[in-house]
């Protein structure tokens, strides 16, 4: 997990899979630089100067690919001493970087399940990540490829009804990265809602006093963040089918030795 957490597709490498850690590699390293692309690297200018410090950029969903981050770090910071417009394309541009790390923690859950699987067990596509992945992108998408309906139905009204009541109550300001960053993180949790509320009502001025605007941030970031929850439900449930799976076959195994 450390080694695909510093460079994707480096685990699989190390686990003998090249092909996989290779388009592993590009996808998500290709994720991030055409991020940096479209944003110009202005990324962590959205901090406000009192919170440019060494460590409040690792709060960004980014340093789910840290080799990325830190390259970014490095090659741009926090931008020029002097304020500059941003360009057209920086939404989709820090949406794509925020992505490329999403996309990289799944893949350092693929490694770690890869590391315990035996060499001679080919990998499946009913892979806990691929279920956590799916989680991500829509709430509750994750429980229905398992066959939870319901649970899934549930989490998917309860978490992108709390991203849209907090839009409504923000007025769409919670959807804006540059005014209000750590919140941005939370919300981008969600997933594809979340991106497809920003890309509708993203670029919202505003222009008179928002009574609620605070109720709406939080709601929407924790609505975010409780798909994390759900995230982690995702794999487990799916970890421990992987395990009973296995279990089953090893007992059939040996008993068929023993007959």
């Amino acid at each position: 997990m450390l080694l695909t957490w510093f460079v994707p597709g480096a685990g699989h490498l190390y686990l003998g899979r090249p092909l996989f850690a290779l388009v592993a590699f590009a996808v998500v390293e290709g994720l991030y630089l055409l991020g940096l692309d479209l944003s110009g690297g202005m990324g962590f200018e959205f901090l406000q100067e009192e919170l440019r410090g060494p460590f409040t950029p690792a709060l960004a969903p980014e340093t789910g690919n840290l080799g990325g981050f830190l390259w970014q770090m490095r090659e741009y910071g926090f931008g020029m001493p002097f304020p500059r417009a941003f360009p057209e394309t920086m939404g989709l541009g820090v949406a794509l970087t925020s992505a490329s790390g999403v996309l990289n923690a799944c893949l350092m859950v693929q490694a770690n399940l890869d590391a315990r699987r035996p060499r001679t067990e080919r990998p499946s596509l009913r892979s806990p990540a691929l279920a956590v992945l799916l989680a991500w992108l829509v709430p509750g998408l994750g429980h229905l490829v398992q066959g939870r309906r319901l649970r899934g139905a549930m989490v998917f009204l309860m978490l992108v009804g709390m991203l849209t009541l907090g839009t409504a109550l923000a007025h769409g300001a919670n959807l804006s990265r540059e005014m209000h960053f750590f919140y941005w993180g939370g919300q981008f949790m969600a997933g594809l809602p979340a991106m497809v509320l920003e890309g509708l009502h993203g670029d919202q001025r505003v222009q008179s006093f928002i009574p609620y605007a605070e109720a709406g941030l939080v709601i929407a970031s924790v609505g975010g963040m409780l798909n994390v929850m759900a995230m982690l439900d995702v794999f487990g449930y799916s970890e421990d089918r992987l395990a009973t799976s296995a279990s089953g076959t090893r007992a059939t195994a040996e008993m068929e030795v023993t007959a």
